[in-house]
């Protein structure tokens, strides 16, 4: 059984378990929400609305309220020294369909319940968890040979500078 749903301006289709990015719609994370603008409810007998199915709607599960990509809106009016940056994110909601209801039913699947973080345990008394420190970089050979190298040579041009002007 499939169904085709508008929210936000848009039209989709879907089916049990699909995860969906809508418009931003109202609705904790991890709670069911309704989505009544039903148009086709399709299966053996396939239902079309006019403009929607009464008492058809559609369950879901709100998995998570995110923005999305960056969208700029450059404007340029050539020759004129005129430009106008500006972007915006849109906000979205992402849900998965949990079941399509038709004659005014109420949804049957509960919300899930939260996913929590696992914790490590800390440890007993006396018993300390050592930490292995991070290990050192080696200076390269080759740049530790030619600091030196530098270094002694502009002593030595200094004093073959100095003996010339002193024959002199």
């Amino acid at each position: 059984m499939f169904a085709v749903i508008k929210t936000g301006g848009r039209q989709f289709r879907v089916v049990p378990n699909d995860v969906l990015e809508i418009g931003k719609i109202a609705g904790d994370v991890g709670s069911i929400v309704q989505l009544g603008e039903v148009m086709v409810v399709g299966g053996d007998t396939p239902t079309l609305g006019f403009p929607f199915i009464k008492g058809a709607s559609v369950a879901a599960e709100v998995l998570d309220h995110k923005r999305g990509p960056k969208v700029i809106a450059f404007k340029k009016r050539r020759r004129k020294n005129s430009k106008r940056k500006r972007g915006y994110r849109d906000e979205i909601t992402v849900i998965r369909v949990t079941e399509i209801l038709t004659d005014g039913k109420a949804p049957s699947v509960k919300a899930s319940p939260k996913r929590e973080k696992k914790v490590e345990a800390a440890p007993a008394d006396g018993e300390v968890k050592a930490k292995k420190a991070p290990a050192k970089k080696a200076a390269p050979k080759a740049a530790a040979k030619k600091a030196p190298a530098k270094a002694a040579a502009k002593p030595k041009a200094a004093a073959k500078k100095a003996a010339p002007k002193a024959k002199k």
